[in-house]
């Protein structure tokens, strides 16, 4: 045999011995299960829901929808499982929810996850999303940190309202809580508002107000309203001749586009003087008359109670359910 027939033999022999056994390479490798397959995909879910989240007051949350899949809520209970393990170190709230026709015998039936640490964001997005799903959400199950529940026709992304709704909670949810201590920014204490309705009137004292419904002739039509309670009068009395009207109604009766005014309310130019107990709740009151056009409205100063102590007449006798609505309102 010649050196060159021995030589291809010989190189055919090596590449023969070191060429890889394919029966055997194949069965090294691991065979992916179908569980495999869905941890995979949950897996990306969750990293794709926590990658386009956005975090607010130091906690991370998102939403994410996909479509329905053979067990909707065994599939989203994975991407939850996912999220808690990423997402251990850090305050965090999650929503996830299927869309598209379910496998479930309702096709409409959908599934909304919420999950999240500390539980509390989980129990605010859980009560602010149900507000949202209003008279959709048939079943809930809650474990805690996290909460399932069987929602009617969620509306499929991008830019779905159902998207933006559970976003909007889950946003809500996340805000730190303000200090109960400390008023909101823009808000007036009772003191404030009433110190404010007072510096719009030109108040009149109890004998101020007693000359001016005795005046012969008044520039308009003049009325003295009790705005106070029926206890109030059934305890101190009342000044004969007033009208009664309950403080729930009084923007109502005492306004001139309302099918519910006081026949007497035809103008604007009324002259309305309100009291109520200590001159408190009358200022309110005749601040709301203002801001109805009854620029004539005013209060009296220290209510009944300075009408009493002023000496001016009372009537103990008064009918304290007197209704003037009874009497003679309304069209």
């Amino acid at each position: 045999m010649s050196r060159l027939s021995q030589s291809g033999h010989s190189s055919s022999a090596s590449r023969e011995s070191i060429a890889p056994d394919r029966s055997t390479r194949s069965s090294t490798l691991p065979q992916r299960t179908l569980d495999d397959v869905r941890d995979q995909v949950a897996y990306e879910v969750a990293v794709r829901t926590i990658t386009k989240g956005e975090t607010v007051d130091g906690v991370r949350l998102g939403v994410m929808l996909t479509l329905s899949k053979t067990d909707d809520e065994e599939f989203l209970r994975r991407v939850a499982d996912v999220l808690q393990k990423q997402m251990l170190l850090h305050n965090h709230v999650f929503a996830i929810a299927t869309t598209g026709p379910s496998t479930r015998s309702d096709p409409k039936a959908n599934t909304l996850l919420i999950c999240g640490a500390p539980e509390t964001y989980v129990q605010r997005a859980v009560l602010l999303a149900s507000s949202k799903l209003l008279g959709r959400i048939q079943l809930t199950h809650n474990d805690g940190p996290i909460w399932v529940a069987i929602v009617r026709n969620m509306s499929p992304a991008p830019a779905s309202a159902d998207e933006t709704a559970l976003w909007d909670a889950l946003r809500k949810c996340a805000r730190a809580p303000m200090d109960p201590l400390v008023p909101p920014p823009g808000s007036r204490g009772a003191a404030e508002a009433l110190a404010g309705a007072r510096a719009r009137l030109q108040r009149l004292t109890p004998t101020q107000a007693h000359e001016e419904l005795l005046a012969p002739a008044v520039g308009a039509p003049t009325f003295l309203v009790d705005i106070r309670s029926e206890s109030e009068r059934a305890r101190s009395g009342g000044i004969a001749g007033s009208l009664i009207i309950d403080r729930n109604v009084l923007e109502w009766r005492f306004d001139p586009r309302s099918d519910e005014r006081l026949l007497i309310v035809d103008r604007y130019d009324l002259r309305v003087i309100v009291f109520c107990e200590d001159g408190s709740a009358s200022s309110l009151a005749a601040v709301a008359l203002l801001d109805l056009g009854l620029l004539n409205a005013t209060d009296i100063v220290g209510g009944y109670r300075a009408w009493q102590k002023a000496g001016l007449p009372v009537d103990m006798d008064l009918d304290v359910g007197t209704e003037p609505s009874v009497i003679q309102i309304i069209d």
